[in-house]
């Protein structure tokens, strides 16, 4: 049986998808990890819902999978990439935007900050919104440092922070949540 570890890891670098190895603070390293975070996150989440809601969640940790894929490439072998297995397409943007539209109609949005918390699962939702925001951002980073990002990761991410804004308002319930000020 293989072992988990390979050591490789010891001197600080960590391996890139199709080969080549970059430290593990590098930007890249950055924003895929905190994806994986997120995946993490999403995880507890899934362990507290049920029906529709832990089938969207378990949709988005999967797709995730791909967003960190697509993130963790090593830029000279980008055109290995396969669409909806390691590299994000419009497609998945749609979808997600598909999903926030559904849910909105069905849960509208308060129209003012709220405090989050209300139970287990919204606030485990809102945990990893929280860490979606700081993957786009590492990936923003990323591109920003000259390495080549694919614009529809970052629009993902971007769509994902908000589905999951709108996924925790509805697993909140009623009574709505405390506002951000009191009335």
């Amino acid at each position: 049986m293989p072992k988990i570890y390979t050591k490789r890891g010891d001197d600080g670098t960590t391996g890139l998808l199709y080969g080549g190895r970059v430290p593990k603070s590098d930007p890249a390293t950055e924003a895929y990890g905190t994806v994986d975070e997120a995946v993490a996150e999403l995880g507890l989440a899934r362990a507290q819902a049920t029906g529709e809601l832990a089938g969207h969640l378990l949709r988005i940790q999967r797709d995730l999978f791909v967003v960190g894929a697509d993130l963790a490439t090593n830029p000279d072998d980008r055109r290995k990439l396969q669409p909806e297995v390691s590299l994000v397409t419009t497609g998945m943007v749609d979808r997600l935007e598909g999903l926030i539209d559904d849910e909105v109609d069905r849960h509208p949005l308060p129209q003012e900050f709220i405090v989050p918390g209300a139970n287990p699962l919204s606030a485990a939702i809102d945990v990893a919104r929280v860490t979606v925001r700081r993957a786009e951002r590492r990936a923003v980073a990323l591109g920003q440092s000259g390495r080549e990002v694919n614009p529809e990761a970052l629009r993902y991410l971007n769509r994902l922070s908000d589905l999951l804004f709108v996924l925790a308002r509805a697993a909140a319930g009623e009574p709505a949540e405390p506002r951000s000020r009191e009335a």
